[in-house]
């Protein structure tokens, strides 16, 4: 079996794993999280909402984020892919010591820890993108990292419709102009909100901010392989 093939059938199987029905575990602790949620200070809840609004459109814009385009012309698919691991370990550590610092810091330094850890995914895609040979100076290509990074971090009840424009992107690109803003904010921070709020407790907060940084860009990077496995396979 060749290496592409193989990663066809990974890919199948993470697909079908995506669209699982949550266990019961994942639906009570969304039930907590709603709770958590309702204790948190409005001013928390909007800062945190703004930062994301504010990253994602800018990210759509394309002129917050560069990165230098990868040699990978003569490379196979397995070489790009083995390039991209390497960005994902080294990313992982970026992003768990940029946690463990801000989580040290208690809720001033947690709220800067947002908008520092999404613009670390961001640039993070942005590299995935270029080293699978996507440029993503185009505007079609910068709004499917959008749509790889919902996927990551949303709930089943988004998770079918937005696989379907991810695996069969070359032909719904030019049907697809924008994002809903509200349901991509909301499912992101129901996804992390959980997890990142417990980095605003004292002593424990750079604990929490490390690995949970560190498993998040974990939990992406394995998300954006395998939509780019489906689109890439789906269009041969």
């Amino acid at each position: 079996m060749s290496y592409e093939t193989q990663m066809s059938e990974d890919a199948r199987r993470w697909k079908h794993k995506q669209l699982r029905r949550p266990s019961f575990f994942e639906r009570s602790s969304k039930k907590a999280q709603g709770k958590i949620n309702q204790l948190i200070p409005e001013k928390v809840h909007n800062t945190i909402t703004e930062s994301i609004k504010k990253m994602v459109q800018a990210t759509l814009v394309g002129s917050n984020i560069t990165t230098q385009p990868k040699e990978i012309e003569n490379l196979s698919f397995e070489e790009r892919e083995n390039l991209v691991k390497k960005s994902i370990e080294t990313y992982k550590k970026t992003a768990a010591i940029e946690g463990a610092s801000t989580g040290a810091g208690g809720i001033f330094l947690g709220l800067a820890d947002f908008p520092l850890f999404l613009s670390i995914k961001m640039k993070f895609l942005f590299e995935v993108a270029s080293i699978y040979g996507y440029s993503t100076r185009e505007y079609e290509e910068r709004l499917f990292l959008l749509y790889v990074f919902q996927l990551a971090f949303s709930s089943e009840t988004y998770k079918e419709e937005t696989l379907d424009k991810i695996e069969h992107w070359e032909t719904k690109k030019h049907e697809v102009k924008d994002l809903d803003w509200q349901i991509f904010q909301q499912e992101y921070r129901d996804y992390i909100d959980l997890v990142k709020l417990l980095q605003f407790l004292p002593g424990i907060g750079a604990v929490v901010g490390g690995v949970a940084n560190y498993h998040l860009v974990q939990h992406l990077g394995e998300c954006a392989m395998n939509c780019y496995r489906l689109r890439i396979f789906s269009s041969r």
